[in-house]
């Protein structure tokens, strides 16, 4: 289950070593935005030791390399690959081009290490208009595209407006990137919010963007981290209903009834989907249904 992921800047020792213990489900090493081209190569070199050497603690690591339109891309696979990576993040991905391009240099330096083809997978980071207009293709792309990744930073500069807390700017790529993640039958993550003092803010935008659908949330700071977490996690409550959805089915197929109702709503199909997600989400985090006394 990944529900909160955590950036972390890749020429930052400190962070890189303690970041897997501060709670997130996935850590983002982050080689671009974090890193001044000045100091690229150290900070590639820094991450890979850091997954060679570094025990964390089990926690999955996703590498942010650089954009395919920059010299720099290249250099961080051949550095990280070897060290398999969970996904790799690219960045500013614009089209299914992109996705294929990198994914082809990825295959060929599987081949060379001897992995299993998609043995790493790819998140594009959406972070422009023409990546947005393009969610579909892209997440539909290739096998390796294991989630779609919404970034409203870039986003809302290339779309002419401000970033706001409320989010109204960003409505539209939310839930596009929702739709066409949920159509290719892939993952997608919300954006940080980055006001990290604000406790109450993140919370609210935690809260919408799991009601708009997305599977989580990323993080820029580990204050953040624990109210995501919270936030795409079942209830109690949810997980009782979950499980009293399905005994309700079990009986109604053992007394061969093709209709069933629970707490006055009528049980149907979709109903169930949700049921069966929320329990598997709780098995997948070590959460049971509450004994009844």
């Amino acid at each position: 289950m990944r529900r909160s992921m955590l950036f972390l800047p890749g020429n930052t020792p400190r962070m890189l070593i303690n970041g897997a213990f501060l709670g997130a489900d996935a850590i983002i090493f982050d080689l671009e935005d974090a890193v001044a081209p000045a100091e690229k190569d150290a900070a590639r070199i820094l991450v890979r030791n850091t997954m060679r050497y570094m025990d964390l603690g089990g926690c999955e690591v996703i590498v942010r390399i650089n954009s395919i339109d920059t010299g720099f891309w290249k250099a961080d696979l051949d550095q990280i690959l070897p060290e398999k990576p969970g996904l790799i993040l690219l960045p500013k991905t614009g089209s299914a081009a992109d996705v294929l391009e990198a994914g082809a240099y990825i295959t060929e330096l599987e081949d060379k290490l001897g992995f299993d083809r998609n043995t790493v997978g790819l998140m594009p980071l959406i972070e422009t208009a023409l990546g947005v207009e393009n969610a579909y293709a892209i997440a539909s792309a290739s096998d390796r595209v294991a989630a779609l990744f919404l970034g409203a930073e870039d986003l809302t500069a290339d779309l002419r407006c401000q970033r706001t807390k409320a989010g109204r700017e960003i409505e539209y790529a939310r839930t596009r990137l929702v739709t066409a993640a949920r159509a290719a039958g892939v993952d997608v993550y919300d954006t940080p919010f980055t006001d990290v003092n604000d406790d109450e803010g993140i919370e609210v935008d935690a809260a919408l963007a799991k009601a708009l659908g997305f599977t989580g949330k990323a993080s820029i700071s580990p204050r953040h981290v624990e109210a995501i977490n919270r936030v795409f996690s079942p209830t109690q409550k949810e997980i009782d209903y979950a499980y009293e959805v399905m005994e309700a089915i079990r009986v109604a197929k053992e007394q061969g009834k093709g209709a069933i109702a629970l707490y006055g709503k009528m049980i149907d199909a979709p109903i169930v989907a949700r049921a069966e997600q929320t329990i598997a989400a709780a098995k997948e985090m070590g959460l049971g249904r509450e004994e009844q006394v």
